[in-house]
């Protein structure tokens, strides 16, 4: 069934413009960004503190800082992409995984919802290009 109130959310952040290291629905926002406005409206406050992180963050060192958060804070995702899941992406083959977005629909024709520099906070195809970028499927954790 997925979580449509996840989804919901992210869709109220379509339009709003991409700002690095932004996370304020209509005024700016980076994609993970996006996940956390979407986890503060959803769970109340992030359960940690964003250090400022540049446009090439990780890379130099290799270490896969959104993927370890990812795994401390979100729960493992299922074989099939529903609604409301967060997908991992490397943007390159090799690199570290920098970028993500949450599962608008799932099923055959899956769609997702992500901030990117030039389009700001967009839903597109989770296309077979998309998918093969894929480091890591989770899940968001349930509120009280």
């Amino acid at each position: 069934m997925g979580r449509p109130d996840v989804v919901a959310e992210a869709r109220d952040w379509i339009g709003t413009p991409y700002l690095h290291q932004a996370s304020l629905k209509g005024v700016g926002s980076d994609c993970l960004g996006l996940l956390r406005g979407v986890w503060r409206a959803l769970l109340g406050t992030e359960p940690e503190a964003m250090p400022p992180y540049t446009v090439d963050w990780s890379e130099a060192r290799r270490d896969e800082v959104m993927l370890e958060a990812a795994r401390r804070w979100l729960l493992p995702g299922g074989p099939d992409f529903k609604a409301g899941d967060v997908v991992v992406f490397r943007m390159l083959q090799g690199f570290v995984a920098k970028h993500l977005g949450i599962v608008g629909e799932g099923g055959a024709a899956p769609r997702f919802i992500h901030a990117y520099t030039g389009h700001g906070v967009v839903e597109n195809a989770l296309t077979a290009p998309w998918v093969r970028r894929i480091a890591g499927h989770f899940v968001f954790p349930k509120g009280d």
